[in-house]
C-alpha cells in the first residue's frame, strides 16, 4: 500500500512542472509538440506567389510547434546552382518569407543539389533545439551524383534525440530493389558526432519523408484510374510497393504511415489537375510519402530522480509517443507533374528538458553606448566555445545569422557583453537577445521581446545646419545627435521621455575645428531651448533669416569640402 501511494504522489508531482520565467505552474501533460511536415517534387519549377495554405489553414494561430518542408527536383542547373550558392534559394526565401512573420525561425537547413531539407520552428523553442547537425548521401550514379539520395538533419528537442530524412529514391516499377537498396546505403552512411544516436535510427524518434518513388504494382493504368474515379482507393493501396515491402524487408520495420485516404500524387500534367497524357502515360501512383518511426529500446523509461540527474526538470512516466493527426495532399498547386503532401503530428516525451543553458539579463535602459551590456549566467553542464557569440534579433528574424549586430563571447569566465554604439539599431522596434552556441551550433539562450527606442532631440541649434520647421528638423548633422534608449518589455517610448539627456558626439566625419564649433553651438541651443523667441511676423524678418540660414549652411558645407580636400593633398 505505503508503494502504491508513493507512486501515486510522484505521479501526481510529475503532472505539473514550474516554468523557469514567470515562475508559474503549468500541467507538463498539456507540453506536447506538434510538427507540421511537407513534402514536395516541384519539378525544376519557379516558386508560386504564395504557398502560405500549404502550411494548413491556421498558420498564423501559432499552434504548430516546427515546420519540416522537403522538397526534390528543386532547381539545380550550373547557372542557378551558382546563384543559389552565392545567395539563399528562392524556395528557402519563399519558406522564410512566408513562416517568419508568424515567428518561425529556420532552425536547419541542407541541401544536395536538387534535394533540400528545411527545419523552422518557433523562436521561443529555440534554446532547447540542440545539437543540430545535418547529412546528405549521393546514390545517384553509382553513389557519385547527387541528383538521387537522402539529406537529414538530427537535434535534440527538449532532451530527445529526433533526425528528419528527406531522400528522393529511384524511379520507374522495376526498380524496388534498388529503391530499398539506396535506402539502406543511406541509413548506413549517414553518422552524426557526439550523443548516443550517432547513426539515423538511432534516434527515439525519425521521419522519413520524400519522393520516394513506391508504385502501384499488378493493376494496369486503366484499372488504378477506375478505382481513384469511384474512391476505391483501399484496393490500390494494397498492391502499394511501400506497404508490401513493410512486411518483408528488415530494413523497413517499425516505420509505420497514416492511412491513404488522397489519390495518387502522381503523375499530372503540368499546370492541370490530369494525370498524364503524354506519350509515355505513367501510371498513378503514391510516391510521395511520408513515414515514422520509434527506437525500440529493453531499457527502461528513467525515473524522476534519474532524469533530476541528467539535468532534466520534469519527467512524466510512459513511452514516447507519436500521433498522426492529419495525412493529405494538396490538390490545388499545379507547377508539378507532383501534388504535395502534409502530415501533422503531436509527439508526446516521458520527460523534458525546459531549462536553457544560457539565461540573458538586459538593463531596463540604455542610456548611451556604454550602457549596452548583455550579462547572462551558463549552466555548469554547458561547455562553452570562444566562437560563441550574443546578437541583437529584430523580432521575426529568419535564422540565426539574421542579426542587427553581434558581439563574441571570448573569454572562458566571461558573463557580460557589450556592444558598441556603431552595433546599435536604428530603428524603432522590438528585438530579442540571443546567445548562440558554436558547439551546438544552435541559439541556447533568449531574452524576452524588447523595445529598442531611438530617439533624436529635438532641438534648436542656432540654424547653423538645421533648419526648424514647428517639430520636425532638416539638415545634415541631426543624425549626429542620438540617443538610444533600450526598453524592458511593458515600457512605452514614453518612458524615454523622462529619462535623463545624454548628447553623444560621432567623431570621424569632420574636422575638429567644426567639431568644435558645432559643440559650442549645441551648448547655445540647450540654453536657447529654455525660453525660445516668439516666432517673428515680419515676412521681411523671416525671409532674411532663411537666406541667413541657407548662407550659412553653403559656407559650412565648402569648409567642410575644403576640409576633406586639404585632408587628400596631405596623404599624397
Amino acid at each position: 500500500m505505503k508503494a502504491l501511494s508513493l507512486r501515486i504522489t510522484a505521479w501526481i508531482t510529475s503532472l505539473f512542472t514550474l516554468n523557469y520565467r514567470t515562475h508559474a505552474i503549468f500541467p507538463l501533460f498539456l507540453s506536447f509538440q506538434r510538427v507540421y511536415i511537407i513534402t514536395w517534387n516541384v519539378g525544376s519549377a519557379v516558386p508560386p506567389d504564395d504557398i502560405t495554405s500549404l502550411f494548413g489553414p491556421n498558420v498564423s494561430d501559432g499552434n504548430i510547434d516546427m515546420f519540416i518542408i522537403g522538397l526534390q527536383e528543386v532547381n539545380s542547373m550550373i547557372n542557378k546552382r551558382l546563384k543559389d550558392v552565392l545567395f539563399s534559394d528562392q524556395w528557402s526565401e519563399l519558406c522564410m518569407d512566408t513562416l517568419s512573420p508568424f515567428g518561425y525561425v529556420l532552425v536547419a537547413s541542407q541541401r544536395m543539389q536538387g534535394v533540400l531539407l528545411l527545419v523552422f520552428s518557433k523562436f521561443c523553442h529555440l534554446p532547447f533545439l540542440r545539437g543540430v547537425q545535418t547529412q546528405s548521401t549521393r546514390t545517384g550514379l553509382g553513389g557519385y551524383w547527387g541528383n538521387k539520395g537522402g539529406v537529414s538533419a538530427r537535434m535534440t528537442m527538449f532532451g530527445h534525440p529526433v533526425c528528419f530524412l528527406n531522400c528522393h529514391l529511384p524511379a520507374h516499377m522495376r526498380n524496388l530493389e534498388q529503391r530499398m537498396e539506396d535506402f539502406e546505403s543511406i541509413l548506413q552512411q549517414q553518422q552524426f558526432e557526439g550523443g548516443a544516436a550517432t547513426g539515423v535510427l538511432d534516434h527515439d524518434v525519425v521521419f522519413w519523408f520524400g519522393d520516394l518513388n513506391f508504385r502501384i504494382e499488378d493493376y494496369d493504368i486503366h484499372v488504378v484510374k477506375c478505382a481513384i474515379d469511384s474512391n476505391k482507393l483501399p484496393l490500390l493501396w494494397e498492391r502499394d510497393q511501400l506497404n508490401m515491402a513493410k512486411n518483408t524487408e528488415l530494413i523497413l520495420e517499425g516505420f509505420m504511415e497514416g492511412q491513404l485516404k488522397f489519390p495518387p500524387t502522381y503523375k499530372f500534367d503540368v499546370g492541370t489537375h490530369t494525370y498524364d497524357t503524354s506519350a509515355k502515360k505513367r501510371k498513378p501512383a503514391w510516391t510521395d510519402r511520408i513515414l515514422w518511426r520509434l527506437r525500440r529500446t529493453g531499457s527502461p523509461v528513467p525515473t524522476h530522480n534519474a532524469a533530476l540527474q541528467r539535468g532534466l526538470t520534469s519527467w512524466l512516466g510512459g513511452a514516447t509517443k507519436v500521433t498522426q493527426h492529419a495525412y493529405r495532399s494538396h490538390m490545388s498547386f499545379t507547377i508539378s507533374d507532383h501534388k504535395p503532401v502534409s502530415a501533422l503530428f503531436s509527439l508526446h516525451f516521458p520527460f523534458r528538458v525546459d531549462m536553457p543553458l544560457v539565461e540573458l539579463q538586459v538593463n531596463k535602459e540604455w542610456c548611451k553606448a556604454s550602457d549596452a551590456t548583455v550579462r547572462f549566467t551558463v549552466a555548469s553542464t554547458y561547455q562553452r566555445s570562444s566562437w560563441d557569440w550574443v546578437a541583437i534579433y529584430k523580432v521575426g528574424f529568419r535564422h540565426h545569422k539574421d542579426y542587427q549586430a553581434y558581439v563574441w563571447a571570448k573569454a572562458e569566465h566571461a558573463t557580460q557583453v557589450t556592444f558598441s554604439e556603431e552595433d546599435l539599431p536604428r530603428d524603432d522596434c522590438e528585438y530579442i537577445l540571443g546567445y548562440y552556441s558554436h558547439n551546438m551550433n544552435s541559439i541556447v539562450g533568449l531574452s524576452s521581446p524588447i523595445q529598442v527606442t531611438r530617439i533624436i532631440e529635438q532641438r534648436e541649434a542656432n540654424a547653423f545646419l538645421l533648419v526648424k520647421n514647428r517639430s520636425r528638423y532638416t539638415g545634415t548633422i541631426i543624425s549626429h545627435f542620438i540617443r538610444y534608449v533600450f526598453l524592458a518589455p511593458g515600457l512605452g517610448q514614453g518612458a524615454a521621455k523622462h529619462s535623463s539627456e545624454i548628447w553623444e558626439w560621432h567623431p570621424g566625419w569632420c574636422s575638429a575645428a567644426i567639431a568644435h564649433l558645432l559643440q559650442g553651438l549645441t551648448y547655445c541651443a540647450h540654453v536657447s531651448e529654455v525660453a525660445p523667441p516668439p516666432p517673428s511676423k515680419n515676412p521681411t524678418k523671416v525671409v532674411s533669416n532663411v537666406c541667413a540660414t541657407f548662407v550659412l549652411v553653403c559656407a559650412a558645407k565648402i569648409w567642410f569640402l575644403l576640409q576633406r580636400f586639404s585632408f587628400v593633398l596631405l596623404s599624397f
